[in-house]
Formats: structure tokens, C-alpha cells, sequence
């Protein structure tokens, strides 16, 4: 080896420990700047009300100011997008859900991966959907339900604030594993939707256990069952779906955070640590319960488990269904 070769193999050996060092050294040092949360939809969200929660409470943990930020837009595709391709250093997180695993399936074009682009830092809350009929159906129990729907194919009506949300997916789900039709009628948000199942104007959908349990007790719609593994503590006098002879109709809404893949694993461990004791505290539930979500934490590697399990589940329900946001 000459002179000339040896001098820049050390040149480049210098430079690469370098580098290392400048690695670690941000990695021993973080946080050192502001953290960003960003809420792939619009305020007043499930998602929207946790990140608002966690964030000044993971600001006084880590010391440094944190940030939430809504970018709406494609079902939640354009936020999810930008916590993918931004920097991956742990100062930019995603409010993320199952829905994310949903909506990227969806749409033709979508230039993220929801499980490659993402290091799973935990899970955040659970929240569960209510299959209600209105009392003019006659329908009081899933099973009739059922029977109905094969008797009469499209002669039954349900609704969902829009095509691919969650009360959408849950009732596609239930119409695979159960093996009926039903005609779906989309709405632009939750208001029409639920307005129009009050007053008749639709048979049968899904909608939130807190929400649906009050109209449940003063008469104004029929519970069938919920779509929780588990009898829903709010309502426990409503059978599952597994109870009632349809299985696999697990379809609880779930909430997460996600930073970029290539992450350092020591930051995603801090978040992790720092969002789980928060999900913890008394206070952090109480206001999450209220707002109809069970708060919860999970490892990484948990979450990961979960987000990897229920990716292929809906792909398979929006290809069999022929599902499009477009």
C-alpha cells in the first residue's frame, strides 16, 4: 500500500468516526429542540384530542417545547406522507391509526409504506364501535339482523361519515364474514350520518360505544353488538359479535405514534418510555374516557405486531370489496 493510499484511507476513517460521533453525541443529547406532532386530520379528532393531551405533558418530561400540527388531507394520507419522508431524528412524530393501514390501500397512488416508513413508539388508546339498527327495522339482535340482510339482499340501508372510514370498514368487514349485502350510503362527516340513522332515514351502522349507548337507553336506536374482542365496560349488557355467531369482527379503533423508520432505536425508546408514563396517569385517562377512548400504552415492538397484523386484514376487505377513496 503507498503513501498516498494510506493517507486517504485514514483521511476516511476519520470522517466516518466523525460522523459516528456527531450521531451519538445528538442521540445522548436528545431532545435539544422543539418536537412536532402531526394530526394527519382535522381538529376535534379522536386523534387531534390525544396528541393535545400527550403533547404539553411530553414537553415538560423531555424539557423541550412540543407542537401539534394538523395536515388533513386524503385520508389522512398527506400527513402520514410527511412524518415519513421528514428527517428521521425523533423530532417529528405521527398521531397515527388504524385508519392509516386503511387509507394507504385506498388511494392509486400513495408514496409512503404505513409499515416500512414507520418505527412503531407505542400505542396510545382504543376506542370501540356499536352496530345499532333503528326500532322501525324491527331488528333487535344481530342474528335477525343476519337473516334479514339473505332474505332480502340491498333491501338494507347503512350509513358511515364517508368511504373508507372506520363505521365503513367495520360494516364491510361484518358483510364478508357474514357473508350478506347491504347497500352502503357515505356521508360527508359524522353529523348527516348520524342524524339520518336517528331519524330512520337508514336501517342499521356503526357508530362510537359512548355515543351509541345514550340513544341505545332512551329508545331512539337497538343495540346489536359490539365490535370489541370483550362486553364494552360502557355497555355491558351488549353481546359481541363473536357472542352472536359472526366471528373475526374485531374492529375497535385504535390510536398510535409512529416515527419515521431509521429512527434511532435510543430516541424511540425515550419516546416511548416518556408516552407511556403519560398514558398512565389518572388525569391522562379520565380526559381520554370522557371523549369515548381508553387509554393504553404498548412496547414498539407490540405495536409494530399490531400494525403488521391488520395491515393484510383490511387490504384483503378493500380488494374483496372493491373499496376506492378515489
Amino acid at each position: 500500500m503507498t503513501s498516498i493510499h494510506r493517507k486517504k484511507l485514514l483521511s476516511l476513517a476519520a470522517v466516518l468516526l466523525s460522523v459516528c460521533s456527531l450521531g451519538a453525541h445528538a442521540q445522548a443529547n436528545y431532545p435539544s429542540q422543539t418536537l412536532k406532532i402531526i394530526v394527519p386530520f382535522t381538529p376535534g379528532t379522536g386523534m387531534d384530542t390525544i396528541a393535545r393531551v400527550v403533547a404539553p405533558r411530553l414537553s415538560e418530561r423531555l424539557g423541550q417545547p412540543v407542537v401539534v400540527q394538523n395536515q388533513p388531507g386524503a385520508s389522512g394520507n398527506i400527513g402520514a406522507e410527511a412524518v415519513a419522508k421528514s428527517t428521521p431524528d425523533g423530532y417529528t412524530i405521527l398521531m397515527g391509526a388504524n385508519t392509516m393501514l386503511m387509507a394507504s390501500q385506498m388511494y392509486k397512488s400513495v408514496a409512503f409504506d404505513p409499515i416500512k416508513d414507520f418505527a412503531p413508539v407505542s400505542m396510545a388508546a382504543y376506542g370501540s364501535l356499536m352496530l345499532v339498527a333503528h326500532p322501525k327495522t324491527g331488528i333487535k339482535t344481530l342474528p335477525e339482523l343476519v337473516k334479514m340482510a339473505k332474505a332480502q339482499p340491498g333491501a338494507i340501508s347503512f350509513g358511515s361519515p364517508g368511504v373508507g372510514t372506520p363505521h365503513h370498514m367495520a360494516m364491510e368487514l361484518f358483510k364478508l364474514e357474514s357473508s350478506t349485502f347491504m347497500l352502503h350510503v357515505p356521508y360527508r362527516g359524522s353529523a348527516g350520518y348520524t342524524q339520518d340513522l336517528l331519524g330512520g332515514e337508514l336501517n342499521v351502522g356503526f357508530l362510537p360505544v359512548h355515543i351509541a349507548q345514550g340513544f341505545v337507553k332512551n329508545g331512539r336506536l337497538n343495540a346489536l353488538a359490539v365490535g370489541s374482542p370483550k362486553r364494552h365496560p360502557v355497555a355491558p349488557e351488549v353481546p359481541t359479535f363473536e357472542e352472536e355467531g359472526v366471528k373475526r369482527i374485531d374492529v375497535d379503533l385504535w390510536y398510535a405514534f409512529y416515527a419515521p423508520s431509521k429512527t434511532p432505536a435510543a430516541v424511540v425508546a425515550r419516546l416511548n418510555t416518556e408516552m407511556s408514563a403519560i398514558l398512565r396517569q389518572n388525569d391522562v385517562k379520565e380526559i381520554l374516557g370522557k371523549a369515548g377512548m381508553t387509554a393504553v400504552a404498548s412496547t414498539p415492538a407490540e405495536l409494530g405486531v399490531i400494525s403488521a397484523k391488520d395491515y393484510p386484514r383490511w387490504g384483503n376487505v378493500i380488494r374483496s370489496k372493491n373499496i376506492s377513496a378515489e
